[in-house]
């Protein structure tokens, strides 16, 4: 079975320029322009204190408590990608610590995504480097495998493909394929455009509500 597991590259990395914009534009304008199907659910969280993610996705498949491929994956990703790694939401045993962070950091690594756990949460929840995971445990990993770089995963409900490009804010994380990315940016724009409008109705006070009893009434309500 061993001779069977694969270590790839990204098939096709995405246009920085569309990485760049779509890193301008926050997780849940880009939910909204997915019809909010395809993202990460709530388990996945930042464990950094501050700081946006965005970059290919750079994915490792790793048997649960296991960071053999993570290893690998952090000595041949390229500066800008996302090291994003399915442990099988597995919550007893670490996948990295601040050692490993620090590693892919040095390495121009954008961020790190494990869905499973994580180690040395005060030392990572004190930077600005990005860290997402599910769990935390004092529990180290183990180094034997199975795993595989650069396939297809799923993580929290959401679908990764290598190359898909990754999002992160304090709200969780997106995966945008990119084939999708001009048009999910293009929505992703427009609806910033109209609650910036709302939010500057807002604050004048002249925000028309009547859209509320009408909607009831249509409903049956009495008003």
């Amino acid at each position: 079975m061993s001779g069977s597991m694969r270590i790839l590259d990204i098939p096709k990395r995405p246009d920085p320029r569309l990485v760049a914009e779509l890193g301008k534009m926050v997780t849940p304008h880009l939910s909204d322009s997915m019809e909010r199907l395809y993202a990460s659910g709530p388990q996945l969280r930042p464990m950094h204190k501050a700081g946006k993610l965005a970059g290919p996705a750079f994915t490792v498949k790793t048997a649960p408590g296991d960071n053999l491929l993570v290893h690998k994956a952090l000595d041949v990703a390229r500066p800008g990608d996302v090291i994003v790694v399915d442990a099988g939401g597995f919550g007893d045993h670490a996948i990295i610590g601040e050692l490993m962070m620090s590693r892919a950091r040095q390495r121009g690594v954008a961020g790190i995504v494990i869905w499973g756990a994580i180690r040395d949460s005060a030392e990572i929840g004190a930077g600005d480097y990005p860290v997402y995971a599910c769990a935390v445990t004092h529990r180290g990993p183990y180094k034997n495998g199975p795993g595989e770089i650069n396939v297809p995963i799923a993580i929290a409900g959401m679908p990764v493909v290598p190359g898909d490009i990754i999002v992160g804010d304090a709200d969780g994380l997106i995966a945008v394929p990119q084939s999708e990315a001009e048009r999910v940016l293009a929505s992703a724009r427009s609806i910033l455009e109209k609650e910036t409008a709302a939010m500057q109705q807002i604050t004048a006070g002249t925000v028309d509500r009547s859209w509320v009893d009408k909607t009831l009434k249509e409903k049956g309500y009495k008003i």
